[in-house]
């Protein structure tokens, strides 16, 4: 099982959270979400390759980065 963190943005209130939150666990593969709006991230466990989480995160109207 792999964790990492990602940059969030385009997130302003806890609602924006919820809507990422569902994105991101909806995801197959994903097996654990945590997203933060204080720091604009999202540590995300599991399998799923960032490319399928960049995805459905912009479904959802955000935009998923990786951390430098």
């Amino acid at each position: 099982m792999n964790t990492q963190t990602y940059q969030v943005t385009g997130m302003t209130c806890g609602g924006c959270v919820r809507h990422v939150d569902k994105a991101i666990r909806n995801t197959p593969g994903v097996t654990d979400v945590v997203v933060d709006l204080a720091s604009g991230t999202a540590k995300v466990t599991g399998t799923a390759a960032f490319e399928t989480l960049a995805a459905q995160v912009a479904e959802a109207g955000y935009h998923l980065a990786e951390l430098a």
